[in-house]
């Protein structure tokens, strides 16, 4: 295996057992303020055995994790971890089982390595730039379906106002999950047949799903169909639209540019 995916695997497993403690025991939290929305003790554990063992396994990797402070360090190194120590918090407090541990390594902007793992529901899923996406081990792919007509689609009920589509609003059936890491890899998977988000994404929130889903055989692009890269200065992306790619492109299509 690959060692940095077996490393990553090891780390998100740690994750899980650290996430499993502090799920349903009213963990301290936090709210971040303006629209960053709430972190918790959890969080921030997991974050910090994360940088410590990652970093003490490659100490020559960047580090870009939603819960630690960023600098530009970073951006002069040839790999770097993206890390999301808990994808999904609200539904973490809520005491909801989607949320997720993910995992990536981006080198010259491009994931080359990714882990998602959903620990209350035990679901490990991997991928590397020389392998197939899989879900404990099995390979997955995503689905087939080449039209929006009785297509699923994760996404927030916003994402289907017509402001942000040329024509008529897509007639899919629209399904949600709280962790976008975790939506990447049920359309991976085949469960659904795209995601979606207009809004700006943080990399580390779609980092480790964007090459599961590639691996898988799909596609994830940004909204205006550009190829999705990583470890940029701001650490954003113009949304994301993941889908097989036959839909992929039926999607991208109708979608309104910004």
């Amino acid at each position: 295996m690959n060692k940095d995916l077996a490393l990553l695997i090891d780390a998100a497993r740690a994750s899980g057992d650290i996430a499993r403690k502090f799920w349903k025991a009213s963990p301290e939290t936090w709210d971040k303020g303006g629209t960053a929305g709430p972190v918790t003790e959890a969080d921030l554990a997991i974050d910090k055995m994360l940088q410590a063992e990652l970093l003490s396994a490659r100490p020559d990797y960047g580090w870009l994790s939603e819960e630690t402070e960023d600098t530009a360090a970073r951006l002069t190194t040839q790999r770097t971890f993206i890390i999301d120590p808990i994808d999904g918090t609200r539904a973490f407090i809520a005491g909801e089982r989607t949320f997720s541990h993910s995992l990536a390594i981006a080198e010259n902007g491009r994931v080359t390595v990714a882990v998602v793992y959903v620990p209350m529901l035990d679901l490990l899923y991997t991928a590397s730039n020389e392998t197939p996406a899989r879900l404990n081990d099995k390979t997955i792919s995503t689905s087939s379906v080449r039209t929006a007509e009785g297509a699923t689609m994760l996404a927030a009920r916003p994402n289907l106002d017509s402001q942000h589509w040329k024509g008529s609003v897509p007639p899919v059936t629209r399904k949600f999950r709280p962790s976008l890491a975790y939506r990447l890899c049920l359309v991976a998977e085949g469960r659904f047949d795209a995601m979606l988000t207009v809004r700006d994404c943080w990399e580390w929130d779609i980092a480790a799903g964007e090459l599961i889903v590639r691996q898988a055989g799909g596609s994830a692009t940004d909204i205006t169909n550009a190829t999705l890269s990583f470890n940029s200065p701001a650490a954003k992306t113009k949304g994301c639209l993941a889908a097989g790619p036959a839909l992929h492109s039926v999607l991208q299509k109708e979608l309104r540019q910004k």
